[in-house]
């Protein structure tokens, strides 16, 4: 299967074509761009798949990242994510951009349990829980930092990300850079998701109901 990614969520602006039966990205394209992903993105769409060589019509779905990240990003890559689907009747899957990051980590911590982080300004954190296996183990949630270093103080697990520095003395090497996500992880988890759960929908985790959220984590982490 051919799978087209798109990741908008954060600074960057990235597509990729992406074929399942190898695990190749064929071709890629975009940047850290900061804003303006609405203006830039079918252009990089236009290059990755003129240099894979495939047309529209080789995709056989549609992988976007949904969030957490940039609220105007995720809204444009989302949107066209579902006018690519709709207009080739292909499934479109999200994929989290936590979820892409701890996917980063398990291939480089195998057998670990993965806590997965980004720094959402403002003195809070995103932050998912994951098996071993890639199996999330809580929800997404935003957490202030002193909440997100009490709920996982006893984390069995690496943590990983551009906020891992706030909850653990852990190698530097688990402290990210960027969160700029990897959009060869957003294809593979987007040809592994099920189509079956429906349209892909923003990830937003601001909001009057984000601690109710908080129990979850407490429960599963």
């Amino acid at each position: 299967m051919i799978v087209l990614a798109i990741d908008t969520a954060g600074t960057g602006c990235f597509a990729a074509v992406y074929d399942d039966s190898t695990d190749t990205v064929l071709a890629s394209a975009g940047a850290d761009i900061g804003r303006g992903h609405a203006e830039l993105l079918m252009g990089f769409i236009d290059k990755a798949l003129a240099e894979s060589g495939k047309v529209l019509a080789d995709i056989g779905r549609i992988a976007v990242t949904v969030g957490p990240g940039s609220f105007t990003g995720i809204r444009v890559g989302v949107a066209a994510a579902r006018g690519f689907a709709l207009a080739l009747g292909v499934p479109a899957a999200g994929v989290t951009t936590l979820s892409a990051i701890a996917e980063a980590a398990r291939a480089a911590n195998p057998g670990r349990a993965i806590l997965a982080t980004i720094d959402a300004k403002r003195e809070e954190l995103y932050c998912q829980s994951f098996e071993a296996d890639g199996t999330a183990r809580s929800e997404p949630l935003m957490l202030e930092i002193p909440e997100a270093q009490r709920l996982f103080a006893d984390f069995d697990g690496v943590i990983f990300g551009t906020a891992a520095k706030h909850l653990t003395d852990q190698p530097p090497e688990n402290i990210a850079q960027t969160d700029l996500t990897d959009i060869r992880l957003v294809a593979r988890l987007g040809a592994a998701a099920d189509p079956s759960k429906g349209k892909p929908s923003p990830l937003y985790l601001r909001g009057p109901d984000v601690k109710s959220q908080a129990g979850f984590a407490v429960a599963r982490a």
